[in-house]
């Protein structure tokens, strides 16, 4: 991102009888609504959660004990959270065995960990690799995974032995895909971030503050793929193997358009979402996004991806229960992403109840 004096971040406001011209940094904004509307508070959520995208790599900074441990499971019982999953497995036996060891093994029922594909090794092994990387992941199966988690980096940053870009699509790595589909191991798959992230930086893009903040999270074209090209591989990915449950992270990666990903799910019964920090986006289009639960409730997964912590959950659980309007959708002061705020849903019990949980279970604990 192209650095600005402070003079593009300002906001003159109207002359006062103090001053001729007030000015304030855009970063100091902080508006208060005056809109008078009803506050639902939810402790827990309607039917029990089962968190189908979330991490613990941070959680304990790196150390585990009992105590911990028993920390962690009190805060999922106060929000009301029966099953966790734990998507930082990673890309290597060591890491998967820690997770295993420190949270699978003292608690089995309350978490699933997902192991991960090592890239890096695609360098050193050159044509070999994708055979090798399904390979490992039958080990992590036998080792206790329970499922595959593949990062953002695919399709922005990961590179064959020759050093060239690999499409999300790229037919080298069916190995991989078909070994998942055998051994019964479903695919969080995260591809991309927010459209406006693969926008420019300027006055058009409603990320900019937020761009500022994080200039890494900026993926121009060029060098990167247009955001199109990254999400269409992913859909060519899912039809080419249909014997293959996916489950797209972040509502596939495209909250802003529900149509597009609807129509990737008519097309591909392999194919499901999950609605990991994507509230954002969700809530402010309350009327496509609440048709979109109803016609797709037997594939959407609840997922927080904000950790393990009840207020965060509580933001969520309103988001899905209520008719509140207008309200923050995290329990920051100010959105994290995005200033705009979101309005509740109010789904029906019936579609509740299989995005809390039922789809989870019949897809993360039951598949095959």
């Amino acid at each position: 991102m192209q650095e600005s004096d402070d003079s593009n971040r300002r906001i003159h406001l109207p002359k006062s009888e103090t001053s001729d011209t007030q000015i304030m940094l855009l970063e100091n904004f902080r508006p208060q609504s005056k809109l008078v509307t009803k506050v639902t508070s939810i402790e827990k959520p309607r039917f029990p959660a089962f968190d189908a995208h979330n991490h613990l790599g941070e959680a304990f900074g790196g150390g585990w004990d009992t105590k911990l441990l028993n920390e962690l499971l009190d805060q999922l019982d106060q929000a009301g959270v029966i099953r966790y999953v734990d998507l930082d497995g990673g890309w290597g036996e060591d890491i998967l065995n820690a997770h295993l060891d420190h949270f699978k093994a003292p608690a089995p029922e309350r978490f699933l960990v997902f192991g991960g594909v090592d890239w890096s090794q695609w360098a050193e092994r050159g044509e070999a690799f994708p055979d090798w990387a399904a390979g490992r992941l039958r080990i992590q199966k036998e080792r206790g995974a329970e499922g595959l988690k593949i990062w953002m980096g695919f399709g922005l940053h990961v590179k064959d032995h020759k050093g060239s870009l690999v499409n999300v699509d790229d037919p080298r790595l069916a190995p991989i895909w078909e070994t998942a589909g055998e051994l019964d191991l479903p695919i969080v798959i995260h591809v991309a971030d927010p459209v406006a992230f693969f926008d420019p930086v300027d006055e058009t893009n409603e990320r900019w503050e937020e761009l500022g903040n994080h200039p890494d999270w900026q993926f121009p074209s060029p060098p990167f793929p247009p955001f199109l090209h990254i999400v269409e591989g992913l859909a060519s990915l899912i039809s080419h193997h249909p014997s293959t449950v996916f489950i797209g992270a972040h509502v596939s990666c495209y909250a802003e358009n529900l149509a597009w990903v609807g129509a990737l799910l008519d097309r591909c019964p392999n194919f499901y979402v999950d609605i990991s920090a994507r509230i954002g986006e969700l809530g402010r289009q309350p009327y496509t996004a609440r048709r979109f639960f109803l016609q797709y409730a037997d594939r959407i997964l609840f997922g927080s991806d904000m950790g393990p912590y009840p207020e965060a959950y509580r933001v969520i659980y309103r988001f899905l229960e209520t008719d509140d309007e207008y309200f923050n959708y995290n329990a920051a002061p100010i959105p994290l992403q995005g200033r705009w705020h979101v309005h509740g849903l109010y789904l029906p019990d019936e579609v509740l109840e299989k995005v809390y949980f039922r789809n989870a279970e019949r897809i993360l604990l039951n598949y095959g």
